[in-house]
């Protein structure tokens, strides 16, 4: 009877103390909730770590955006002096296309210039084949020496160059036009040179008869 009595006595003094237990875990949890509420109250964001992380954040990423700005600037620099460099290079295309054009320009003139005097020549030697000969040819008139022909009639003494025994004179046909290289011991149409000399002109003898032909035709 007496065990049965302590029995109940302690289950009681138990519940009690877990009642007791119960509050006192219930006012704990309270008062951490009020601590918590006044320290979120009172807690300051400047200058806490907090606000030392998101500043230092911040400045990663700002010092990022400053490098791809400079990055950025270094490409449009780069970019600049490109399009400068390629502007460079047309305007000396563009100065040796022009060069190129005017040597064109040049050669082209040249070569129609010579070509006009070329088609001059044609014209010139057309109309001397197309021109009246006279009758009396070179050789008849060396063999109308007899018959008093004259050198002077047939040719023109232009000059005489040289010196002493090297002397030489150069005559124009006055039929053709054409000049002749003459020395003392030539033959021409039949006149042997005898001789020449810067005063007397050329002497020219054929048949033991002589004249003379001086510059300007004198006799």
């Amino acid at each position: 009877m007496q065990n049965k009595k302590f029995r109940l006595i302690a289950v009681f003094a138990m519940l009690c103390i877990c009642g007791g237990a119960r509050a006192a875990v219930t006012d704990v949890d309270d008062d951490m909730d009020a601590i918590s509420a006044e320290a979120v109250a009172d807690y300051k964001v400047e200058g806490s770590l907090f606000q030392q992380i998101t500043d230092l954040e911040q400045e990663k990423v700002l010092m990022q955006l400053e490098k791809e700005r400079a990055q950025l600037d270094l490409e449009l620099d780069r970019l600049a002096a490109e399009k400068i460099k390629l502007h460079m290079e047309i305007d000396t295309l563009s100065g040796r296309a022009e060069a190129q054009q005017q040597e064109l320009e040049t050669e082209k003139a040249k070569l129609e210039a010579e070509a006009a005097r070329l088609a001059r020549e044609k014209e010139s030697l057309a109309e001397a084949a197309a021109a009246p000969k006279k009758t009396v040819s070179t050789s008849s008139r060396a063999e109308e020496f007899d018959d008093d022909v004259v050198i002077s009639d047939a040719f023109r003494l232009i000059n005489v160059i040289g010196a002493g025994s090297q002397l030489q004179a150069t005559v124009e046909d006055l039929s053709t036009g054409q000049t002749k290289r003459i020395r003392a011991g030539s033959v021409l149409d039949g006149f042997s040179v005898k001789s020449i000399s810067l005063d007397d002109g050329v002497v020219f003898v054929k048949d033991g008869k002589s004249q003379t032909l001086n510059i300007g035709g004198n006799r």
